[in-house]
């Protein structure tokens, strides 16, 4: 099961496991370096690499069991 749900998110970025789940990607953008303010405080913020987010959202069966 874990090997067909890799190749079919590198495809496609959605998969749903019936009755369970759907797993999600998203590619989070790169940020740049520079300086902000972080609680009033000026700070040097490195440059950091763009990324690939992979979310689980629960089928609504089983978001309804723990209401």
């Amino acid at each position: 099961l874990a090997a067909v749900v890799a190749t079919e998110i590198k495809k496609t970025g959605k998969v749903t496991l019936p009755g369970m789940a759907m797993i999600k990607t998203r590619l989070k953008p790169a940020t740049k370096a520079g300086k902000r303010e972080m609680f009033g405080k000026v700070c040097e913020v490195k440059a950091k690499p763009a990324k690939t987010i992979v979310k689980a959202f629960p089928v609504a069966a089983v978001k309804a069991l723990f209401k």
